[in-house]
């Protein structure tokens, strides 16, 4: 049964300011509406694994919803971090960072993990998806251009794939693409489908 058939019951609700979360969400062809607290400080703990830290964030986006969800209410919140070196790179707070992060990703392999989290009224599920990308040598010229022209300050890591510095910088991409945007919705896909038969 294709997924829009079996969630024909529910009311998706996307829990993401995020642009490009909804166009890939878009594109499962699931009708869904948006709504989000923008005012969540995003808190690290700093005893998690890594890869725990996203589906960690995911919840907390959840469970700092606005309102209590309807019996009838499915809600979707994800959280996208970029792994290099042994260092998480969440969103750059200024120019100076960015560029730093970037330098940072500069030849080199990098992981970019998003933790998924779904809950209704009954019950929740999370998951996770990696994606190991790898950039070609990027010099400072490209770097600053990339910053000072796109303002990539809501990006995990500093960059977009689908965004200039993906164009020219990446060389190799291990898993799905669409993660390294920002949701894996090969896999939500999937995990919708089993979450709600």
């Amino acid at each position: 049964m294709i997924l829009h058939e079996k969630l024909k019951d529910w009311r998706i609700v996307l829990g993401s300011g995020s642009p490009r979360r909804y166009e890939l969400l878009k594109g499962l062809d699931i009708p869904f509406t948006v709504e989000y607290n923008p005012n969540i400080e995003e808190v690290i703990d700093p005893t998690l694994p890594p890869k725990e830290v996203p589906i960690a964030l995911a919840k907390q986006k959840s469970m700092a919803f606005l309102r209590p969800l309807a019996p009838d209410e499915l809600l979707i919140t994800a959280d996208t971090l970029v792994f290099c070196r042994g260092q998480i790179l969440g969103k750059p707070q200024s120019r100076e960072e960015a560029i730093a992060m970037l330098q940072l990703l500069s030849a080199e392999k990098h992981t970019v993990w998003t933790g998924v989290y779904l809950s209704t009224l009954q019950s929740t599920h999370s998951f996770t998806a990696a994606t190991e990308v790898t950039f070609s040598k990027l010099s400072d010229e490209k770097i600053v251009y990339y910053v000072d022209k796109y303002k990539p300050f809501d990006k995990a890591g500093a960059y977009g794939a689908q965004d200039w510095i993906g164009y020219v910088g990446i060389e190799h991409i291990n898993g799905s693409y669409f993660n390294v945007m920002g949701l894996p919705v090969q896999m939500l896909c999937e995990e919708l489908g089993r979450f709600v038969r």
